[in-house]
């Protein structure tokens, strides 16, 4: 990459740091300035071999409904051109024998066509992990107790401080109380105590919610990124619940906060498989087997966003949960870049210097995340955005690739081309036409990672502020819970009774890998505001609230 593109990829701020307290200038304010990377600007380049797996996934599940107007059309020809007594006669020529034979192979194509569409997959019903008002913490609370450990010097308490400062984290997100010991807190007792309270917790309210009985549970599938216990967290949900013995259970790990949706994926391809069944989908991260206790600052900055949460989702693929369903799956689509060794260690798991355990965030995490996060959005575009978006990318996409600007010169640094005779930027001719993805969805739950992410991902596909909202919101209220983030911010819409019959949501999660995954639902129905079972009853009034 250029020096004039890694400029780009920066951005700079004032940071008002306070009074200096001692000195030669104390009792002075002092300030720094903070540069930081940029997710990378979308309008710069857009591969068009994802827009061509889009289409490549649209052709897979479109075929009959492409090849049945065709059909239409030429019978339609072929009637037309007949009178009304040569149909006659043609009818009576045909003896019953061939009759009953175009008739069969009639049945036969309608049967073919059904039995091989993959089962609709129902939303019926979804919960989050509200924790008890003990365990909830300021963010001057947050560093007391990091304070009271004593595990942690006064420079990476402050690095700390700073952090949360520009966060977007409110003051009333929860973390264990056992963080402010000065134990060691990343036990597998620990560990299995703060897994049984948040996952049994989304659980118990969503069999409350759903009425469905755990025995009658075909598929679970349970996601935890870093505490991976045996037996595993699957197990110990079918131990608690006395779930029945050839349930198909399922425990990922290792893969980040995107996970959520890939065990939706797992789910649904389960459910493919298994008729008349329900899938039950756990996310969850613990805060406090992830705890570190080290000073490397890269490696600080994951004790400052997650907080504690988890989210139980109930799948079916039972034809007559098509009445009561809140949601409809539509779309998924899942990119993972592994194969570049950046992001493969943009989030590490690793040993520090001191031989601390914790999660190393690299310098490259936003560069590499906004790669990710281009590639999927561009391969699901296809799948959503209407017809005359489409065009107009076409349009844009085919203009810059063989306009005359290709062969522009450089001038005192800045790219420039003559089309008849008239200079113009080569970065206009150059940028394609990004589709305006508001026009395929009313509501947008992006993965609440931090204030920086939102910022940028508003920045760039073009969103409003009551787009970015959920997310917003969530991040303040219960900060970053990982994998079960975006079923807050979809708690969110439902509390503010935003989400009516036919309204369609994007859920979009990014993790360690690095991996962008994206899931799209319909909803069924119009969702009533909820008196009860929804983590945001007792605020939503308050929101949303200025950050």
């Amino acid at each position: 990459m250029g020096r004039s593109n890694e400029q780009d990829l920066l951005s700079t701020e004032i940071v008002n740091r306070g009074i200096e307290p001692s000195g030669p200038n104390a009792g002075s304010p002092t300030f720094s300035v903070r540069v930081r990377r940029r997710l990378p600007d979308f309008l710069q380049s857009v591969n068009l071999k994802y827009v061509k797996l889009g289409y490549h996934y649209l052709i897979n599940h479109a075929v009959y409904l492409a090849t049945i107007p065709v059909l239409v059309l030429v019978f339609s020809a072929e009637v037309g051109s007949l009178s009304r007594e040569e149909i006659w006669k043609k009818l009576w020529d045909y003896d019953l024998a061939t009759f009953i034979g175009f008739f069969a192979v009639f049945v036969l194509t309608v049967c073919v066509y059904f039995m091989s569409r993959p089962r609709s997959v129902y939303l019926i019903d979804f919960s989050c992990f509200k924790p008890s008002d003990e365990l909830k913490v300021t963010r001057e609370e947050f560093i007391d107790l990091a304070r009271k450990s004593g595990k942690f010097d006064e420079e990476t308490l402050s690095f700390k401080k700073r952090i949360l400062q520009a966060s977007g984290i409110g003051d009333e997100t929860y973390v264990p109380r056992s963080i402010s010991s000065s134990e060691n807190i990343t036990t597998m007792k620990e560990g299995r105590e703060e897994a049984s309270r948040v996952i049994f917790g989304a659980l118990d309210e969503l069999f409350e919610k759903t009425r469905v009985k755990p025995k009658d549970v075909g598929v679970l599938v349970v996601n935890c990124s870093i505490f991976n216990p045996t037996p595993s967290l699957s197990a110990m949900v079918i131990n608690h619940y006395k779930m029945r013995g050839n349930i198909l259970s399922y425990n990922l790990g290792g893969m980040g906060c995107s996970a959520g949706i890939i065990a939706v994926d797992l789910a649904r391809d389960m459910l493919q498989s298994n008729p008349n069944s329900y899938a039950v989908v756990v996310s969850t991260e613990m805060v406090g087997y992830n705890w570190y206790v080290g000073r490397d600052k890269s490696m600080v900055i994951p004790n400052c966003f997650f907080r504690m949460g988890s989210s139980a989702v109930m799948l079916s693929n039972r034809r007559r949960d098509f009445r009561h369903a809140k949601y409809r799956l539509e779309h998924i689509v899942r990119t993972h870049k592994a194969a570049d060794d950046r992001s493969f260690r943009s989030v590490y798991q690793e040993e520090d210097e001191q031989g601390f355990k914790g999660l190393k965030i690299s310098k490259d995490l936003m560069e590499v995340g906004g790669e990710a996060l281009k590639t999927n959005i561009t391969t699901l575009g296809p799948l959503v955005l209407p017809f005359s978006e489409q065009i107009l990318f076409f349009a844009a996409l085919l203009r810059r690739t063989f306009s005359p600007a290709v062969k522009s010169t450089t001038t005192n640094g800045h790219a420039t081309a003559k089309t008849n005779g008239i200079k113009s930027s080569s970065s206009d001719l150059s940028k394609p036409y990004i589709p305006d993805y508001k026009l395929a969805f009313e509501h947008f739950c992006f993965h609440a990672a931090s204030k920086t992410v939102l910022e940028e991902l508003q920045k760039n596909l073009g969103l409003s502020e009551e787009n970015m909202e959920a997310s917003r919101m969530t991040l303040h209220r219960f900060g970053n819970t990982s994998s079960s983030g975006i079923w807050y911010e979809l708690a969110y819409l439902e509390a503010k009774e935003s989400v009516r019959s036919g309204d369609r949501v994007w859920q979009i999660a990014f993790g360690s890998g690095f991996k962008c995954n994206s899931v799209v639902w319909k909803a069924m129905r119009k969702v009533k505001k909820p008196t009860r079972n929804n983590p945001w009853v007792d605020c939503i009034n308050r929101y949303p609230v200025p950050l």
